[in-house]
């Protein structure tokens, strides 16, 4: 299995540090509002690596944190009134209900930063005692200069970096280039060696990965917006911390753009989870989201979502039974799937076999079902195929007789409705109109000369 490496920049075998144990951090939420289409990208491109090891039978202990202290926590406290602890708590089961929405299996463990701050503490003043570190009237701050391999996750040599380094007001640092390792807040501090006051972010991150996974992991992930300077700053106070490698293998994500800027909050131009999901369903976005490499940004549009939802219809309109004693092993789909994998996740030539399969399921042949059901939870999707009661059917069927099929009149009315549905964007009508229409045997066909309808059979 070969993984692209952001510090080497080039594709590296994977060893694991202890064989078949792997360790794998992703950094978590800030959770002071909703989780938006960003988020979706990159929590599920790491829970389809995730569920790909495990899927390899790796014993994989997957660590993402919660930084429930933060800049943005107090202002929207001090604005709404609340405690920093009221927020981050509302928002964190925000967070986690839209990852379950997304079918995101949950991490092995999710630590809150507020409940990390004595090994934060800790490794604040192993940095001062060994000379990497200094305390300015309540403030911490790493002397970056100390670190001779600073810039190598983002290639940014030290010259151009002190090109556009500037020291706040209020802040006593010696170099621009310092960071902050702790932050005096009388506040809404903690109490500390230093004062009262609270851990600067990227001493969060090397934290909780140390108290969780060890010193040296394996693989640590996260949006390509964190290379500089969260993950170069967690490079740099690890190992001067820990005299050793942090991590063998960095992965980063790209950016969901809508037109060609990055989906941010601070942009303003980002599309929530929740209401991303009144319209599509999770395997949709999941779909769309896998179509892309996940280095490679992805552009957002309601033409590329509709173009996911129709190969997703692809996979859940399947018919089939999942034989619970075959072995998908021996399968050329598997291995054609596994090739793919293997080659830095490369879940658009996996969608492919998948698609293989579905042509081959809906011919009847032996065990294509199985090896698809298999195939496509490693990836996330759920086959479960879209079904209405009696009474729904009904419903959107009144006014067409019991002969449907040769009701001409009646069906282009049906169509029709579905056309205006499916202009208004209203895809949970239009997709109802379509799966009633299959429960009685109607297949409709969207080209684009428009829609026609076939008996089945």
């Amino acid at each position: 299995m070969k993984l692209f490496n952001s510090y080497s920049n080039k594709l590296e075998e994977f060893k694991p540090i202890e064989e078949n144990k792997v360790k794998m951090y992703v950094c978590g939420p800030t959770v002071y509002d909703y989780a938006h289409l960003g988020h979706a990208r990159c929590y599920i491109t790491w829970d389809v690596l995730y569920r790909y090891l495990k899927f390899k039978g790796y014993d994989v202990t997957y660590c993402r944190n919660v930084t429930d202290v933060d800049d943005k926590i107090l202002k929207k406290a001090e604005k709404e009134g609340k405690t920093p602890e009221e927020i981050s708590q509302y928002w964190y089961k925000q967070f986690t209900n839209s990852m379950n929405k997304l079918n995101n299996l949950p991490p092995d463990i999710e630590p809150f930063a507020t409940k990390t701050l004595g090994e934060m503490i800790s490794i604040v003043k192993d940095l001062i005692a060994k000379g990497y570190a200094y305390e300015a009237d309540g403030d911490v701050y790493f002397r970056v200069k100390k670190f001779s391999n600073y810039g190598m996750l983002s290639k940014q040599p030290i010259d151009k970096l002190e090109s556009g380094a500037r020291i706040e007001v209020g802040e006593q640092k010696e170099d621009p280039l310092d960071f902050a390792l702790w932050k005096k807040d009388e506040k809404f501090g903690y109490n500390s060696p230093w004062g009262v006051g609270r851990p600067g972010w990227h001493i969060e991150c090397s934290a909780m990965s140390r108290k969780y996974l060890g010193k040296t992991i394996d693989i640590h992930a996260g949006g390509a917006d964190l290379i500089f300077p969260h993950h170069e700053n967690e490079i740099a106070q690890s190992e001067c911390a820990n005299g050793c490698k942090f991590v063998n293998y960095w992965l980063h994500n790209g950016f969901v753009t809508i037109n060609k800027e990055k989906m941010s909050k601070s942009l303003g131009n980002f599309l929530t989870i929740d209401d991303m999901l009144k319209n599509y369903d999770a395997n949709t976005l999941r779909f769309f989201i896998l179509t892309n490499h996940y280095r490679m940004p992805v552009e957002f549009s309601d033409e590329a979502l509709q173009s996911a939802q129709a190969g997703v219809k692809r996979l859940t309109n399947v018919k089939g039974k999942i034989d619970e004693n075959m072995d998908i092993t021996s399968t050329p789909e598997y291995k054609a799937f596994v090739e793919a994998m293997d080659e830095d996740l490369n879940t658009s030539k996996a969608l492919a076999v998948l698609f293989d399969l579905v042509t081959k399921s809906n011919k009847g042949i032996e065990g294509a079902y199985t090896t698809l059901y298999y195939l496509a939870s490693t990836l996330g999707f759920t086959l479960e195929k879209a079904t209405l009661s009696d009474n729904e059917i009904k419903e959107i069927l009144a006014g067409v007789n019991e002969k449907i099929g040769k009701s001409y009149s009646s069906m282009e009315k049906l169509i029709e409705d579905r056309k205006q549905a499916r202009a208004e964007k209203n895809w949970d009508l239009a997709d109802k109109i379509r799966v009633a229409l299959d429960e009685k045997g109607i297949i409709l066909k969207d080209s684009k000369d428009g829609t026609t309808w076939e008996l089945k059979g």
